[in-house]
């Protein structure tokens, strides 16, 4: 990454990661919805929940929440079903349509704590085109913080997890994103000490990509680090 005089962070790289719930998506309404059933029904504290819950796969986030003597997987499964049949109100995240459209030719792919066919869903409900390369909850051993799905969606383009940019919104995908050694920006207004001296933008406005050699991409964006 450079910062030229203008105040602008410029990386060129090979691949470009993207997160899809709160970076290319927002389906915040239905998820907080699910999420807040599932509280009342099993009575736990919802703001304890979304907190944890931001970025993981569900069923990291049952085995924390769920109290003893259910089924994690059939609740999972449950949850699975109301949100794959839910898109009322999933919308693009600001700008992300506009720079999917900047990466055409480019490598990108989507790496997603949803299943393959709830990322679909929301993709297409937000207008959004389904990447050749998309690496969702079933295809890793372990979700998000673990770095397992960026460095496969990595493999699968034919390139170095160092050689890629993720664009995050999370904890859990920005702690994945660092540990995959990536370039690492952050979309939205998530702060922690990971997020610490990263780029930000607010949303996906911003950010520019011009076409590289071999298939790679040159992105920039206003410089706002995080202090």
């Amino acid at each position: 990454m450079s910062t030229d005089q203008a105040g602008r962070t410029t990386v060129e790289v090979e691949a470009v990661l993207f997160d899809m719930d709160g970076t290319l998506v927002d389906s915040t309404a239905v998820v907080e919805d699910v999420w807040a059933r599932f509280a009342t029904r099993h009575g736990v504290v919802l703001a304890d929940v979304l907190a944890y819950s931001h970025g993981r796969q569900t069923k990291d986030t049952l085995l924390r929440f769920l109290p003893p003597g259910h089924d994690v997987d059939a609740v999972a499964e449950e949850i699975e079903r109301e949100e794959t049949t839910r898109t009322d109100g999933i919308t693009e995240i600001p700008g992300a349509r506009r720079l999917l459209e900047l990466l055409r030719g480019a490598r990108t792919a989507v790496v997603t704590s949803a299943s393959r066919p709830l990322a679909e869903a929301r993709l297409l409900a937000a207008g959004l085109p389904v990447p050749e390369v998309l690496v969702a909850a079933e295809d890793v051993a372990a979700g998000k913080p673990d770095p397992s799905g960026y460095v496969a969606a990595a493999k699968r383009l034919g390139v170095a997890p160092d050689r890629c940019l993720v664009l995050e919104d999370a904890e859990a995908g920005i702690l994945a994103g660092l540990a995959s050694g990536a370039h690492t920006l952050v979309v939205g207004s998530h702060l922690s000490p990971a997020t610490r001296h990263l780029d930000r933008v607010p949303d996906l406005r911003p950010v520019g990509a011009d076409p590289a050699a071999h298939g790679g991409a040159r992105l920039h964006w206003p410089h706002h680090p995080t202090p």
